[in-house]
């Protein structure tokens, strides 16, 4: 048998959406109030959550990895600006662990699985056949832990 697949959303889950967020002007924060995620080249500007480099570098020999995001659909730049935060972050070469293993759905129950770090249940998270492991939550509430918790279900 095969590695356990492990899936891994990106906003809030390995990125700090909100430290793109910090880095707008407040003119464009105010032209994109209650829908900010549809900014222009907004996911360009964000930093790794912590320990989240590490952490998925530590579990890679051990899992068969894949990203599994949602972009949103008005802002076309977001879906590119993806890739380039994973070759950023992770290296342009077969050497990144995420090399061609960047999903883009808004549903992710669709994707087959042994886990999916998400922070929420939405775009299909919720009804994902594997086990969901709720980034954020009282039981997962950082990296550190989830990676514990996956070296004990590889």
């Amino acid at each position: 048998m095969g590695k356990k697949i492990l899936y891994i959303d990106m906003d809030n889950v390995l990125v700090d959406f909100e430290s793109g967020i910090l880095k707008l002007d407040e003119k464009t924060k105010k032209e994109y109030e209650g829908h900010l995620d549809d900014v222009p080249n907004l996911f360009s500007l964000m930093k790794p959550m912590p320990d989240a480099i590490d952490c998925v570098k530590k579990l890679s020999p051990y899992f068969d990895m894949y990203i599994l995001s949602t972009a949103p659909w008005n802002n076309d730049s977001a879906w590119s600006d993806k890739a380039m935060w994973v070759k950023k972050y992770f290296g342009y070469d077969k050497d990144n662990v995420f090399y061609k293993r960047l999903i883009i759905s808004h549903r992710k129950d669709l994707n087959k699985g042994d886990f999916l770090v998400d922070d929420r249940k939405k775009n299909g998270a919720g009804e994902f056949s594997g086990e969901l492991i709720e980034f954020g939550s009282e039981k997962f509430p950082n990296w550190k832990v989830v990676s514990e918790y996956l070296m004990k279900n590889v």
